[in-house]
């Protein structure tokens, strides 16, 4: 598929992205369009299934290089629009369960062209987001589903992240550790079907040992000393890791399950921390890929993410200390920074084109010239 086919894809992504951070503000009680405003309920379901939905699926269909994969970000953009438009809920849950099928199907197949451990990690975590959906279709809550919905982006993350591992002379037993994290935290959410008292502390348990895997063996550690753009991506990465270790601590005591007043810092430390710094880093990298527009690097990068810590720790403090005003001032420099990182994108995307046209131009002139 052309890359100008894959705007349209993007942008019911970005709409999800836009209206599933002003719902979650509406939760928090800050007035915002009423357009938002109903979709309070839907905020998780907007920003996993919709947005992370269709930009992951969208950038493994790019990989694949085939036609058929595309529609599984065509059902995830698709679905958040459904959740917009009001239509019947299960049209929404539908297109989410499609999409979560065709992907996993898409990754089992890139496990089969090239069987490794990072591709097994991929497919587990598109199997996580279809069971994730699923779970939320049979039982009507969508609280069911978030911790899936979690393991879907940390395995997907955590895959990509391996597969860079292979820069570094990783031991076999630091693989097999990783494999033993990825059972624990699969069989942890096995059992929250049946024992959520255990299940859930368990699965918190696999994140917390993950993110020190990630800590110790994630080549970012290293590239975090040189500069440029590659420096950048390295910050984004660790401080990532540390925000996945500390929500990972919060579910530890009970942060994942639902009406824990720890709940809401547990899971915006993982959504917020740890998933944010991994698109604010692997952004420039993703979007030349997917719509073929070049992103130069700057040093502004760095605004949108110390914006991004700082509020959540503002949050964080706030979710802790039980402070309502605080948690609304934070969240709302929360999606500041969110919008603050799609304003940055765009401008570089801008400069990128104007820097190549430039380019283009000086190569045309004549060589007398």
């Amino acid at each position: 598929m052309k890359p100008a086919a894959r705007l349209p894809m993007l942008f019911l992504g970005m709409l999800a992205l836009l209206i599933g951070v002003l719902a979650g503000l509406a939760r928090l009680a800050v007035a915002v369009p009423n357009i938002a405003a109903v979709q309070a309920g839907n905020h998780g379901a907007l920003m996993v299934a919709a947005f992370l939905g269709t930009v992951i699926s969208l950038e493994r269909a790019v990989a694949l290089a085939r036609v058929w994969p595309y529609l599984a970000p065509i059902c995830a953009g698709l679905g958040g629009l459904a959740l917009l438009a009001w239509a019947p809920l299960y049209v929404a849950q539908a297109l989410f369960i499609t999409a979560g099928t065709i992907l996993t199907a898409a990754s089992i197949l890139i496990l089969r062209q090239q069987p490794a451990a990072y591709t097994a990690t991929l497919a587990l975590g598109a199997l996580s987001w279809l069971l994730g959906s699923i779970t939320w279709a049979i039982t009507a809550a969508i609280v069911f589903a978030v911790p899936w919905w979690m393991a879907f982006l940390v395995l997907t993350i955590a895959g990509e992240r391996l597969e860079l591992s292979r820069f570094l002379p990783t031991s076999i037993n630091a693989k097999r550790l990783f494999a033993f994290i990825a059972a624990v935290m699969l069989a942890g959410l096995g059992m929250t079907f049946w024992w959520e008292g255990i299940g859930l502390p368990l699965f918190a348990a696999g994140l917390i040992a993950l993110s020190l895997w990630l800590l110790r063996y994630d080549i970012a550690r290293h590239t975090v000393r040189q500069s440029g753009l590659t420096r950048y991506i390295a910050a984004c990465l660790l401080a990532g890791y540390a925000w996945l270790a500390f929500g990972g601590l919060l579910g530890l005591a009970g942060g994942f399950s639902p009406g824990n007043p720890l709940r809401d810092a547990a899971l915006h430390a993982i959504f917020l921390g740890f998933v944010f710094s991994m698109i604010f880093g692997h952004a420039p990298i993703i979007f030349p890929a997917v719509a073929k527009i070049r992103i130069p690097y700057h040093p502004a990068f760095y605004l949108q993410l110390a914006l991004l810590h700082a509020s959540l720790l503002a949050r964080i403090i706030a979710d802790l200390g039980d402070l309502a005003e605080l948690r609304q001032r934070a969240a709302i420099a929360n999606g500041i920074a969110l919008l603050i990182f799609l304003i940055t994108m765009l401008a570089s995307a801008l400069r990128g084109r104007s820097e190549d046209a430039r380019r283009a131009n000086w190569q045309a002139l004549p060589e007398d010239q």
